[in-house]
């Protein structure tokens, strides 16, 4: 089985992206501290990493996924209770070939730290990476970049 390719998709996206050069209203939160700016994005490829590699299309994976799959979306979900693999679920909202939006749910869990991400991307609108890290020892932080469009 072939899965949606999300590295392919936002290596597209950077590319057009960086052609296109807008200008990104950006917010970067760590936990209360917050910063905004206007600014254009030297590198997408780089600013979309975090959706770029979690990519779900590697043969190794193929019966790792459950895949539901409408004319409106396509939902992958992770098989695996263990949080083995770092991306738990992915859902693609497209209308015909054009895609409205992606979600992105990843998780990763060991003895010495755990992380949590949600990422949102909305072409031409918005792009939104939330985190949570909690480190033994050192406690959590909470992480929100968001990029909207102007």
């Amino acid at each position: 089985m072939i899965f949606f390719d999300l590295k392919d998709y936002f290596r597209t996206e950077a590319k057009r992206l960086a052609k296109q050069n807008p200008v990104i209203n950006k917010t970067a939160v760590r936990n209360a501290t917050s910063e905004t700016k206007k600014v254009h994005i030297p590198n997408w490829e780089t600013e979309l990493s975090l959706f770029t590699e979690s990519d779900i299309n590697k043969p190794a994976w193929k019966a790792s996924y459950n895949v539901l799959s409408t004319d409106d979306f396509i939902i992958y979900k992770a098989l695996d209770p263990a949080l083995i693999l770092r991306t738990r679920k992915i859902v693609i909202k497209r209308s015909g070939n054009k895609i409205r939006w992606i979600l992105i749910y990843n998780h990763t869990k060991n003895k010495l730290y755990e992380t949590t991400e949600k990422l949102s991307y909305f072409p031409d609108s918005l792009y939104l990476i939330e985190k949570m890290q909690r480190v033994r020892l050192l406690g959590t932080d909470r992480y929100r970049i968001s990029g909207a469009f102007n």
